[in-house]
């Protein structure tokens, strides 16, 4: 197993933001591998951490739509740039949306066609508290989990999972309409079966390397037995990629009349779900109490997170937005010693200044206050 502290650790050395939700124009300097964002609630703390997981593929930790990150009384549009460093060399990553709509993507002011390029310099990680209801809300919330988590050590599983997304609104439209001629139905499973099974088989591959890596790993929180429970992830645990493509595309072909009726394709990686236990109790994560479902949660972001700089090669950059008020002191400071153990750039959120006291020396500590960010000592 590689050691974190001896990964590259793209570190946030500056941070820039513009009509960006709460901000006018804001500038913050960073020195520190641990940085924690204090401030009242509604200040703009999550703000932060939103903008920079925009540095990742999709629509970041909010899942907000990019208009309504532009702020209010703005120009329309906003601008986000970050300085990062890792092993002497230095970058400077921007996204941003213009006043007309348009997405921009720049590498050291030079425009790239995605967030897929900012891959190749850091790879951005999150866990909020919209995430708390994960294990006893629906299945689709999970998948998304489990796509976050395959796409941190494959930058093109989002793009899979999107086309795959398209390829299955339009067969669902074929189907609804009456298509007659099968040959467009044809193509249309035969994109699917591809698609499919190349997400279903990296999901897969993530949970297996991620159950492997848990079970090596000590931790002060909750160890995470976890599988996936799905149709065509059983499949590929039995026979070939390609064998199991033909048998999903059979499949689909011999229930278009089903699918036809319920108005959706009801097989394919679309109905899987991810099964966490927890793995002290042996117990359902989604009966465990909510205490125990955070530190399980915690627990699976920070395996996660050293999956991604094992696979990557490079230690993440986390955002955790008000964790450490979940946990009481004793598991407080065990979390922290995680983090700084990581190797990589963390960045916390808390109201309470207090929850972040231990860090004096060992953090980067910010005040933030609306439309500003300050050293807060």
């Amino acid at each position: 197993m590689t050691r974190a502290d001896s990964l590259p650790a793209p570190r946030v050395r500056r941070l820039t933001l513009a009509d960006y939700r709460s901000y006018a124009q804001a500038r913050c300097e960073i020195d520190a591998r641990l940085v924690a964002l204090v401030g009242e609630n509604g200040a703009g703390k999550t703000n932060v951490l939103e903008a920079l997981s925009l540095f990742s593929p999709g629509r970041g930790l909010r899942r907000a739509e990019l208009s309504e990150c532009a702020r209010r009384d703005g120009s329309g549009g906003f601008a986000v740039s970050i300085e990062i460093e890792a092993d002497g060399m230095t970058a400077q990553l921007g996204h941003g949306l213009s006043a007309e709509g348009e997405r921009q993507f720049r590498i050291d002011r030079a425009p790239v066609s995605s967030a897929r390029a900012f891959a190749d310099h850091l790879r951005v990680l999150w866990l909020t508290p919209a995430m708390d209801g994960l294990f006893n809300g629906p299945a689709g919330e999970r998948r998304r989990f489990l796509d976050r988590l395959a796409l941190g050590v494959d930058a093109d599983h989002g793009a899979r999972v999107n086309k795959l997304e398209r390829a299955l609104r339009n067969r669902n439209r074929l189907l609804e309409e009456g298509v007659l001629d099968k040959r467009w139905l044809d193509a249309a499973e035969q994109e699917i079966a591809a698609l499919g099974v190349a997400v279903a088989a990296a999901r897969r591959e993530t949970v297996s390397r991620l159950a492997s890596l848990i079970v090596a790993s000590e931790s002060v929180f909750p160890w995470a037995d976890i599988a996936i429970e799905g149709e065509i992830e059983n499949m590929l645990a039995e026979a070939p990629a390609l064998a199991v493509e033909e048998r999903f595309r059979e499949t689909l072909r011999d229930t278009r009349r089903r699918d036809a009726a319920a108005g959706r394709t009801l097989t394919g990686p679309q109905t899987s779900d991810l099964a966490v236990r927890h793995g002290p109790k042996n117990e359902a994560a989604r009966d465990c109490s909510t205490g125990e479902q955070k530190a399980l949660l915690m627990g699976l972001t920070l395996a996660h997170a050293r999956l991604v700089g094992e696979m990557t090669g490079k230690a993440p950059l986390l955002l955790l937005d008000e964790v450490a008020a979940h946990f009481d002191p004793k598991r407080r400071e065990a979390l922290f010693g995680e983090l700084e153990a990581l190797g990589g750039q963390v960045w916390m959120t808390g109201a309470d200044p207090l929850l972040f006291a231990s860090l004096d020396g060992r953090a980067e500590m910010l005040l933030v206050t609306p439309g500003r960010i300050e050293k807060a000592f």
